[in-house]
């Protein structure tokens, strides 16, 4: 499974809030892990040109959302929920 945009953490995150269900930590764990040996680069983590094509095609870029949300989603689904109280912010 690879789904580099931050809808699937951010899914998993809130499904993991609502329900408290460990499993859903060790799906994102797991997410984290193929994410990161896909895009790993030297310097960042690259953008997949095509995640349909195998071998999967690094592109020359890293996307925003990498910094700005996926890995934001990653840090708070790992984090104690007193982090962020969901029933007084909006992600």
């Amino acid at each position: 499974m690879l789904n580099c945009r931050p809808e699937a953490i951010e899914s998993i995150f809130i499904l993991y809030r609502i329900t408290g269900e460990i499993e859903l930590r060790n799906i994102a764990w797991k997410m984290f892990q193929t994410i990161d040996k896909a895009t790993r680069t030297d310097i960042a983590h690259a953008a997949i040109v095509d995640v349909r094509e195998t071998p999967l095609k690094k592109a020359d870029r890293m996307e925003s959302f990498w910094l700005a949300e996926t890995l934001k989603y990653f840090y708070l689904i790992f984090s104690e929920w007193d982090v962020v109280n969901l029933d007084e912010w909006a992600l």
